[in-house]
C-alpha cells in the first residue's frame, strides 16, 4: 500500500460525525429555563458547542454563578440523555471511516465530550472499533487548547505535517492550527461556513457526502 498524503486523521465528534449540534444547543437552553436563567438564542448556544461542558455552559450563561453549576450541568445532562437514543451519526460516515481505515489511515476522536459520554456513542453506534485513539475534555485541556491534538500526535509519533484535524467549529480548526496540523473545515454543524473560512483551512465541506468525497481524493 502506497503511502498516504495525511497518516493521522482526527475528528471532531458532535456536529463532525454525528448529527448532534441541535440536540446540545436545545438541552442547553431547556437548562437554562429550569434555572430561571436567560435561555441563550440558538446562535450563542451552537456557538459553544466543542468546549468542555463546563467551557460552554459559562460562555452560554455568563449570569450562571458557581453554586448553580452543578444543578446546571445534571439539567444539561437530564434533556440530553432525552434526546441521545434519536441521534444519528451523518450519511456516510461509517463507510468513510471504514474506508480511511482500510487504507491504512490512523484515525483518532478529539472531542469536547467527557469520557464517559464519547465511549458511550462509541459504544451505540458500533464505531469504536475504527478510531485508534481518542482525547476527551475532561482528561486534557478543552478546545481550543491544542493539548488534545498534541496528545494525539505524540501517541502516534507522528509528523504534524501529515496529520488533519477536522471539525465544525472554530474552536476546532483554532484549535489544529495552534497544533500545527492542518485544519479541515466542515459547515453542517454549529459554525457558519464564513467563520470556519476565515481561518484559512485546507477547505470547507458542506455535507458529509462531501467530506467523504474530498478525503477519498484528498487523504
Amino acid at each position: 500500500m502506497g503511502k498516504r498524503r495525511f497518516e493521522l486523521l482526527i475528528f471532531d465528534w458532535d456536529g463532525t460525525l454525528m448529527d448532534s449540534t441541535g440536540s446540545i444547543t436545545r438541552s442547553i437552553q431547556l437548562a437554562a429555563a429550569d434555572l430561571g436563567l436567560p435561555v441563550p438564542s440558538d446562535a450563542l448556544a451552537s456557538h459553544v458547542i466543542g468546549l468542555s461542558l463546563e467551557d460552554a455552559l459559562h460562555h452560554a450563561l455568563p449570569s450562571l454563578s458557581k453554586e448553580d453549576y452543578p444543578v446546571l450541568v445534571e439539567r444539561y445532562r437530564a434533556h440530553f440523555l432525552r434526546f441521545d437514543a434519536a441521534i444519528e451519526v451523518f450519511e456516510g460516515i461509517p463507510e468513510m471511516l471504514g474506508e480511511l481505515k482500510s487504507r491504512g489511515h490512523s484515525l483518532a476522536v478529539a472531542t469536547g465530550k467527557t469520557r464517559a459520554g464519547l465511549d458511550r456513542v462509541l459504544k451505540t453506534t458500533q464505531l469504536g472499533g475504527l478510531f485508534d485513539a481518542t482525547r476527551t475534555a475532561d482528561e486534557t485541556r478543552s478546545k481550543p487548547h491544542p493539548q488534545m491534538v498534541l496528545e494525539l500526535v505524540e501517541h502516534f509519533g507522528a509528523d504534524p505535517a501529515s496529520c488533519i484535524m477536522v471539525g465544525d467549529t472554530t474552536h476546532d480548526l483554532q484549535m489544529a492550527i495552534d497544533a500545527r496540523v492542518h485544519p479541515l473545515g466542515v459547515s453542517y454543524g454549529a459554525h457558519p461556513h464564513d467563520a470556519l473560512l476565515a481561518l484559512e483551512p485546507l477547505a470547507v465541506l458542506d455535507s458529509s457526502v462531501a467530506l467523504r468525497r474530498w478525503l477519498g481524493e484528498h487523504g
